[in-house]
């Protein structure tokens, strides 16, 4: 009797073992987010038994939960600091980047504005609040300018393609997520913001920036003055489960859906 109990507490354990799930915990970038999202979508439907969670609170939380081992993937639309990357390796993390995906930051308008191009310089000056009305710039009635909060990577990308490094002024909306901005803007007609290209639909107006316009071709040629690379990292290599979900995302299966999303892929 005791060694048919043992037998069936075995067999068990390896049914138990054999239909065991594998869960992915992926977060950070807003920016990233709709890519990854897509993308974890279709890689379950085809991985059953691999279990994805995804959420999005910025470049900054997404890098900082994978320092503190809370994340499998950060998601990110800037580049880590060397003082985050030192951060991580006195916890014993090795931070690895990953290239995902192309973007372009377009400044966006209310589709009321008559406004369809600007210079890098004239951002600058909105985003200083040294403009602060439409009439300098051909329109009419006060500038109100809607910028990312200082956890994006969307943030950091423009204050320094942008800005050039001084800091956006005070009197500026701050909001949490490229959604957050476009839900203003179109609210707004007098307002500015910026989102990634993905964001870009009929509820706001993205402006020419120095005569050239976001696209595909102009982030890929880096032809558009604020273009930048999307990023994943991971604890070290991806690896296991974690290199499943990679291989399939920089894959053509993959980079189509960044393309179907409204990205740039990789090739």
């Amino acid at each position: 009797m005791k060694k048919l109990i043992g037998i069936v507490a075995a067999f068990l354990m390896l049914a138990s073992t054999a239909f065991a799930e594998t869960t992915i915990k992926v977060d950070g970038s807003t920016t990233v987010l709709p890519i990854m999202q897509k993308v974890v979508e279709a890689y379950m439907k085809a991985h059953p038994d691999v279990k994805i969670s995804v959420s999005g609170g910025g470049s900054g939380n997404g890098i900082k939960a994978l320092i503190d081992g809370a994340t499998d993937i950060a998601m990110a639309s800037r580049a880590m600091e060397q003082k985050e990357i030192d951060l991580a390796k006195s916890k014993g993390e090795n931070p690895v980047q990953t290239v995902v995906a192309i973007d372009a930051i377009v400044p966006v308008v209310n589709p009321a504005n008559k406004l369809s191009e600007i210079t890098l310089a004239q951002l600058k000056d909105l985003y200083t609040g040294k403009i602060t009305s439409w009439k300098d710039l051909g329109g009419e009635g006060p500038v109100v300018v809607i910028s990312r909060d200082t956890s994006s990577g969307t943030y950091e990308t423009w204050e320094g393609l942008v800005m050039k490094k001084e800091r956006v002024f005070p009197g500026a909306l701050m909001q949490a997520s490229n959604g957050a901005v476009v839900q203003a803007v179109s609210k707004n007609k007098n307002a500015i913001g910026y989102i990634g290209l993905g964001y870009l639909d009929a509820s706001t107006k993205g402006l020419k920036v120095d005569g050239v316009a976001a696209s595909a071709e102009t982030a890929k040629s880096k032809k558009y003055a604020v273009s930048r690379d999307l990023y994943i990292y991971t604890n070290g290599a991806p690896a296991g489960a974690v290199k499943g979900l990679v291989d399939f995302l920089l894959g053509p299966d993959g980079q189509k859906l960044v393309k179907e999303v409204g990205f740039v892929p990789l090739n």
